[in-house]
C-alpha cells in the first residue's frame, strides 16, 4: 500500500498515553478522523490491540467502512470469541521472525542462480552459519546487536507472562523460561519442571507453559497418534520461536548445533503452516507432517551424519516410513548432500540452507 498523509491512521496500544483508553474512547477515534479531514476510506493500522477491552465490537461496527490491519504479540487475538465476531470479514496471519530468505534480503544478499553457481552457494553457507545462531528478529539482523534479543525477551516475559501470575511466581517463571531456552528440541516433562522450579502444583506449571505459548515465546509439538487422548498423554517436545533467544539466553546452548538446527526446522515448518508431530517407538523421527487425514512427509534433522549416529538417524526415519507407508524420507543436515537407498526406500540427505531456499 502506498498511502499519503490522512489516508491512514496508526494506533499502538503499547503507548503509555493510551493506558487509560476505554470503550467510550473508540468513538473519539472516528470523531478525530472527521474533524481532521481524513479520507473516507481511511486505512487503520492498530498494534497490540489486545491491551484494551471491547475492541472486537468496535471493529465489527466499523469493518465495512475501513480497511483494518490488526496486530498483536499475544494469542488472545486468536480466541474463538474474536473469530465469531469477525466471521467472514477477517483473514488471520501468524508473523514469524525473518526466514532465511528474508534474512538474506535484509542484508542485501542476492540468491538468484544459487542452484548453479558454487560461488553463490559458498556465500549461502557462510550466511546460514550466522543465521543459525543469530536468528531472524528484524532489529537484531539489521543492527547486529545481541542486546536487542535480551530486551525483547524481557519485554515478553514481564508484559505478556509474569504480569498474569502471582508475584511469588516471578523467580520460578524466569527459571523455567531459561531452562527451556537451554533445552529446546527436548522432551517436555511437567514433573521435572515442577521439581526444577519448586512448584508443587502441576496445574500451575502447565499454566505457565501455556502462557509461554500464548506469548509466542515457545511452541510445543505432540507425539503422533491418531487418538487425541494419546497425544495429550504422551510427552511433548518444546521449541523456541527464534534461535537468537536460545543462543543469547540459553546456557552454553550455542555449543549444541544439532538442537539449534532442529529448532530452526521446526520454526520453518510452523511458518509454512504445517501440522507437525514427532514419532517415537524403538527410534525417534523428529518431524511427521500430516495433511488432512494422511501423513505426507517425514523429516529427520541431524547436524552431521557419521558412522556413529547413522544407525539411529536412519533407523528413526525408516521406522516412520514403514509405519506411514512412505517410500521417501528426508534427512536435513548442516552441509551434507546426497541420496541413498536403504531397504528399497529412498532417503534424501540435504543441507538445511538448501531446503530453506527451495521451500520459500
Amino acid at each position: 500500500l502506498k498511502l499519503k498523509e490522512k489516508e491512514y491512521l496508526y494506533l499502538n496500544f503499547n503507548d503509555e498515553r493510551l493506558i487509560h483508553f476505554s470503550v467510550e474512547d473508540f468513538q473519539k477515534v472516528i470523531e478525530f478522523l472527521d474533524e481532521n479531514d481524513y479520507k473516507k476510506k481511511c486505512v487503520f493500522f492498530i498494534d497490540e490491540i489486545q491491551e484494551t477491552t471491547g475492541w472486537e465490537k468496535w471493529i465489527d461496527r466499523i469493518k465495512n467502512k475501513y480497511l483494518i490491519f490488526i496486530s498483536g504479540s499475544n494469542s488472545k487475538l486468536l480466541s474463538k470469541e474474536i473469530s465469531t465476531v469477525l466471521t467472514g470479514r477477517s483473514l488471520n496471519f501468524s508473523l514469524y521472525p525473518f526466514s532465511f530468505r528474508e534474512y538474506l534480503v535484509a542484508k542485501d544478499i542476492h540468491t538468484k542462480g544459487w542452484e548453479r553457481h558454487l560461488r553463490i552457494q559458498s556465500t549461502m553457507r557462510k550466511q546460514f552459519k550466522d543465521f543459525l545462531e543469530a536468528g531472524g528478529f528484524p532489529q537484531r539482523v539489521l543492527s547486529g546487536q545481541e542486546i536487542v534479543v535480551s530486551e525483547l525477551y524481557e519485554n515478553i516475559l514481564y508484559r505478556d507472562i509474569i504480569g498474569r501470575f502471582n508475584k511469588n511466581l516471578i523467580k520460578p517463571i524466569k527459571e523455567l523460561s531459561l531452562h527451556l531456552l537451554s533445552n529446546v528440541s527436548s522432551d517436555l516433562s511437567l514433573r521435572k519442571l515442577s521439581d526444577l522450579a519448586d512448584i508443587k502444583n502441576l496445574s500451575t506449571v502447565k499454566q505457565i507453559i501455556d502462557a509461554f505459548e500464548n506469548a509466542f515465546l515457545f511452541f510445543t509439538v505432540n507425539k503422533f497418534a491418531y487418538s487425541t487422548k494419546k497425544q495429550i498423554q504422551n510427552p511433548k517436545k518444546i521449541y523456541c520461536v527464534d534461535n537468537g533467544f536460545a543462543t543469547v539466553l540459553g546456557f552454553r546452548f550455542s555449543e549444541n548445533k544439532g538442537r539449534l538446527l532442529e529448532n530452526l526446522v521446526a520454526i520453518e515448518l510452523k511458518r509454512q503452516g504445517k501440522e507437525i508431530y514427532y514419532h517415537k517407538e524403538k527410534f525417534e523421527c523428529d518431524f511427521v507432517i500430516k495433511e488432512k487425514l494422511k501423513v505426507s512427509d517425514i523429516i529427520q534433522v541431524c547436524f552431521t551424519l557419521t558412522e556413529d549416529n547413522k544407525k539411529r538417524e536412519y533407523g528413526g526415519l525408516i521406522e516412520a516410513m514403514d509405519i506411514f507407508k512412505l517410500k521417501k524420507g528426508l534427512i536435513l543436515t548442516h552441509d551434507q548432500d546426497e541420496e541413498v537407498t536403504i531397504e528399497g526406500k529412498k532417503i534424501i540427505i540435504k543441507p538445511v540452507w538448501k531446503w530453506l531456499l527451495e521451500k520459500q
